[in-house]
């Protein structure tokens, strides 16, 4: 049917309104959480009945408050945290010499398939093991300091990324009909800023929880994790709290790389979704929403799988450096990054540095997955 000149300029108009309000649009965790406005769609009643679209109302924008985030990205990581904590525990005494004669019992085989199933089942046996000889409890060791080290982590590395990010699109974007574009440098600056500051605010926490995890049930030497806290700064110091930053800094790298992935796919699925359905999110069913909502977790786990792959040694480092002094000495066996990636290579050989992988990949992949999609449902729901 032929639309009058009339018509044809009301969709002109549309098409525009839409084209500007687009970069308003949360598709996503990610675009969700840093951009601060949410566009309402409505039926638009002036136009004619045998045109079907959508009018989108300025007056109609709502703020989407920045507590929201912090309260969205601390249940999303609590949520993960509770579910893959007894992986955490294994992963954390499998990286430990104190427990690496203990569990590391079998000869690894040399083809890299069978090697793998060795490590599951060498994590399934660790599994059973502290179940029977120390019971359930055992499995969630340490789970306190890590639930309350996931709420701020998470809030504030959310957080500093975006705002990182924001400040260089506005002030360093390229414009592109009159809107800043962001580029993958931004991203990679973004993510190297937000686990600087992240390491620094909560590693005294890490370091309890690590602490913790290693801490056998037949000779406990803390209580709980205030416990924890009094003992290692009586008779550490208070510094001691920060064993391992260095190596934590060294993992900033790993949450570069997974921000730097994770964006890259974001913009091809949110791309891919604006060839199919348009503009306009009425066009989309409700599996078409569940769809990409499992596409957009399930990148946030394949990216953190892929910088987990590569950044893993700084991980075996970053444990070794917050055990406990020996007790023969009461000096610490590693003292420092270099040193300690030198005497475990020396020591334990380089498969060591990948001691935990396994139930590393295993906790932190299922994390990523349950941390996204819960964080994104509960903007929505709080939006």
């Amino acid at each position: 049917m032929a639309l009058s000149p009339k018509d044809q300029d009301k969709l002109r108009s549309l098409e525009r309104d839409a084209e500007e309000a687009y970069k308003y649009m949360a598709s996503d965790e990610q675009s969700s959480t840093f951009k601060d406005k949410e566009l309402i769609y409505e039926l638009d009643a002036a136009a004619p009945k045998h045109i079907t679209s959508t009018r989108i109302t300025r007056s109609e924008i709502k703020e989407t408050k920045p507590w929201v985030h912090f309260v969205a990205g601390g249940i999303g990581g609590t949520v993960g945290a509770v579910i893959t904590c007894p992986l955490d525990v294994v992963k954390t005494r499998l990286q430990s010499d104190v427990y690496h004669n203990v569990y590391n019992t079998t000869v690894k085989s040399g083809n890299p398939i069978k090697q793998a199933f060795q490590h599951l089942a060498e994590t399934g046996s660790a599994l059973r093991g502290m179940y029977v000889n120390e019971g359930v409890r055992s499995l969630f060791k340490g789970l306190g300091p890590n639930l309350v080290g996931v709420i701020p982590a998470r809030s504030i590395n959310f957080f500093t990324y975006g705002a990182t990010k924001d400040f260089l699109i506005r002030n360093f974007g390229t414009s592109t009909n009159n809107e800043k574009t962001e580029q993958t440098w931004m991203h990679l600056v973004s993510g190297i800023n937000a686990g600087f500051v992240t390491s620094t605010a909560t590693n005294p926490i890490w370091l309890i929880k690590t602490r913790l995890q290693l801490d056998k049930s037949k000779s406990k030497i803390y209580k709980n994790s205030w416990d924890c806290l009094k003992h290692v700064v009586k008779n550490e110091g208070f510094f001691s709290l920060y064993r391992g930053l260095s190596a934590s800094y060294l993992g900033g790298i790993e949450s570069t790389i997974q921000w730097v992935l994770y964006e890259q796919m974001r913009m091809f699925i949110n791309k891919r979704s604006l060839k199919i359905h348009g503009t306009d999110p009425t066009n989309k069913t409700t599996k078409d929403h569940i769809m990409e909502w499992s596409a957009r977790s399930g990148a946030a786990g394949l990216a953190k799988f892929l910088a987990s792959l590569i950044t893993y040694p700084h991980e075996v480092v970053r444990t070794r450096l917050r055990q406990a002094p020996l007790e023969s000495t009461g000096k610490p066996k590693y003292t420092g990054l270099i040193q300690c990636f030198k005497l475990v290579f020396k020591e334990e050989g380089f498969a060591s540095m990948y001691g935990g992988l396994t139930p590393h990949l295993l906790r932190t992949v299922p994390n990523s997955i349950i941390m996204f999609g819960t964080w994104e449902l509960v903007v929505r729901l709080l939006s």
